[in-house]
C-alpha cells in the first residue's frame, strides 16, 4: 500500500503544495524561494529516504516566517495523512547525529499527541536568507500538524549552519525509523490499541 500523498494549502500569505512518499528513495524537488531552507528540505528528503516535492510561494517581501511555518504545517499534515491508521509502524525513532563540531539529538514518537521540546540556541539572526528563529517554528508546526512528540536537543556545536543542518538530518533519520514498517508489529504499537 503506497504511503504517498499530496497536500495543498492556500492563505492570504502563502500558497503551498507538497507531495510526500514515505517509502521513497530520497528524491526531491524543492522551491520555497529561500535558498538555505530549500537546502535543508533536500537534506531531510535525502537522509530520511523520503521523496518530497515542495512548491511554496510566500510573502517573502515581508520576511520568511510565514513561508517556513506554513511549509511545516503542510508537511506535518502530509506526514499524518501518509501514515494512515499507523498499523505496522515502529512508532518511535531517534538519532544522535554528528556534523563536524555539532552533535544533535532528535527523538520522535508518532503517538498522535503533539509536543515539541526544542533545546537550541543560535548566535546569528540568519543563515543565508533563513531567519534562525523560524527553525523552531517549522518543527513546532510539523509536530502539531502530524501529531507527534518531537524532541530536538543540540548537545554541542558553534556553527549555526551545522546546527540547523544537523537538526534537519537527525529529524529525517528519526522519522524514517519511526515511520518504518516492522513485521513484528501486528496492528498498532500501543497498549491502547490506537494512536
Amino acid at each position: 500500500m503506497a504511503r504517498e500523498v499530496k497536500i495543498s494549502r492556500t492563505t492570504g500569505e502563502t500558497d503551498i503544495s507538497i507531495k510526500l512518499n514515505l517509502d521513497g528513495q530520497g528524491a526531491s524537488e524543492i522551491d520555497t524561494g529561500i535558498g538555505f531552507f530549500d537546502h535543508m528540505l533536500e537534506a531531510f528528503s535525502r537522509h530520511g529516504f523520503f521523496d518530497v516535492n515542495v512548491k511554496a510561494e510566500g510573502d517573502l517581501i515581508v520576511d520568511c516566517h510565514h513561508t517556513v511555518e506554513d511549509v511545516g504545517i503542510v508537511l506535518g499534515k502530509a506526514i499524518k495523512k501518509a501514515l494512515g491508521d499507523k498499523k505496522g509502524i515502529r512508532r518511535y525513532g531517534s538519532c544522535i547525529l554528528p556534523m563536524d563540531e555539532t552533535l544533535v539529538l532528535c527523538a520522535v514518537d508518532l503517538s498522535g499527541r503533539p509536543y515539541l521540546a526544542f533545546d537550541a540556541e543560535f548566535t546569528t539572526d540568519r543563515v543565508g536568507y533563513l531567519d534562525t528563529e523560524t527553525v523552531k517554528e517549522f518543527f513546532y508546526a510539523i509536530s502539531y500538524r502530524a501529531g507527534m512528540n518531537l524532541h530536538i536537543k543540540v548537545l554541542s556545536g558553534t556553527n549555526n549552519h551545522h546546527i540547523i543542518e544537523g537538526m534537519f538530518k537527525a529529524f529525517a533519520r528519526a522519522l524514517d525509523e519511526a515511520t518504518g514498517l516492522d513485521g513484528r508489529v501486528t496492528g498498532i504499537l500501543s497498549t491502547k490499541g490506537s494512536l
